[in-house]
């Protein structure tokens, strides 16, 4: 519980990402060209261009951003294609190399710290799942994220997703929300509010029937 408290300042917030990111690059570091190109839990991107789009949230200042959000008619798909566009390198390891830049860099483009922490724990199970990499990340870290996704739909619509379901974490601190219940690890149940179907594999309760529903 203490070590979850910490969580809630900024700059262990911050911390939490640059470890969550220096983490990834390692996994990535032994990829072939085969599972960089292996589609991702983010459907419309590969690994790769999941990398790509890490390093464009750790490299777009709040101004850049709004520009960028502007220039797309405020269309976020258009937004991020185009910044995923700018950062992806002519080779897997040239995107890499471009990632690896910006490990201990900014948390992302604007103040909700929480928020940027949930972007690079999701978008690296997004890559790791698929191609079966395994890593739980502490549990401190996916319970700010859990707790953010609760308290409002920020960049994905992580509070409307439990609506209704008494959520609760078997390996840690998180519980949220009443009615049908919906258990598992805290990683599993971030990916569920992330709007990722596959967690609902690892998540017990009647509301995991009902979280699959909304999200398939």
């Amino acid at each position: 519980m203490a070590e979850s408290r910490v969580l809630e300042t900024r700059k262990a917030l911050e911390r939490a990402i640059h470890v969550e990111r220096s983490a990834l690059a390692q996994d990535l570091a032994e990829l072939s060209e085969a599972q960089w190109a292996k589609a991702s839990l983010c459907e419309r991107w590969t690994a790769e261009e999941v990398v790509a789009h890490l390093t464009a949230g750790a490299s777009t200042s709040m101004w850049r951003w709004l520009l960028s959000m502007l220039a797309a008619r405020f269309d976020p798909d258009l937004h991020n294609d185009r910044r995923l566009a700018q950062h992806r390198g002519a080779t897997p390891q040239e995107t890499l190399r471009l990632f690896r830049a910006v490990v201990a860099g900014s948390a992302g483009p604007t103040g909700h710290t929480a928020a940027w922490l949930g972007e690079i724990v999701v978008h690296s199970e997004d890559i790791r799942r698929p191609l079966g990499l395994v890593r739980t990340p502490p549990v401190a870290t996916t319970t700010a994220v859990a707790r953010f996704f609760a308290s409002r739909d920020f960049t994905v619509p992580s509070r409307a997703a439990i609506a209704g379901l008494r959520v609760e974490a078997t390996d840690g601190p998180f519980t949220t929300g009443s009615g049908h219940l919906l258990r598992g690890p805290t990683l599993s149940l971030v990916m569920g509010m992330a709007g990722r179907a596959a967690a609902c594999e690892d998540l017990e309760g009647d509301g995991a029937a009902i979280l699959h529903a909304r999200l398939c």
